[in-house]
């Protein structure tokens, strides 16, 4: 199970520069849907590879659904000569985008962004229509079921 807080609080302990993207911003704007992992897009600097591999090294990272035994180092190297990974951590789930479908950039996609506190943490994270934009590019099955519920969210808080 995804501790969601203790991710949270390591990547804004070691000040990572990220856009809470995914699941877990549906559930804030009050989405029925679960999720099991915290999806990021991740400022892709040098900087940013350095201070997301030393704040996830403690939590075993791992590729997901990668069989084990297969050798994997997490550091800053992997991190910038890679682009999405989707990891397992002894804390959770955490996928790390360097773009996301249909916005681009972490540095397209912050203008946009809204921030929330979420777990005593001022977060930035994707607006209601850039989640909607977003889950529209991905085109999988689940983001299809959740598009319904997400254009009702934005009737309401659009008070349509």
């Amino acid at each position: 199970m995804t501790d969601f807080q203790k991710i949270l609080d390591v990547l804004k302990g070691e000040e990572v520069e990220f856009i809470l993207i995914g699941g877990l911003v549906a559930t804030v704007y009050g989405a029925s849907r679960m999720t099991r992992d915290v999806d990021i897009l991740y400022q892709r600097s040098e900087e940013n590879y350095v201070k997301l591999a030393k704040g996830l090294a403690p939590y075993h990272p791992y590729l997901r659904g990668a069989p084990p035994g297969l050798p994997f180092t997490w550091d800053a190297s992997t991190i910038r000569l890679g682009l999405n990974f989707t990891l397992e951590l002894s804390i959770g789930e955490l996928d790390l985008l360097g773009e996301v479908a249909g916005l681009g950039s972490y540095d397209q996609v912050l203008p946009e962004a809204t921030t929330k506190n979420i777990y005593g943490h001022n977060l930035p994270m994707l607006s209601l229509s850039q989640l909607i934009r977003a889950k529209q590019a991905a085109g999988r099955t689940k983001d299809h079921e959740t598009l319904s519920e997400l254009h009702n969210l934005q009737k309401k808080l659009h008070g349509q």
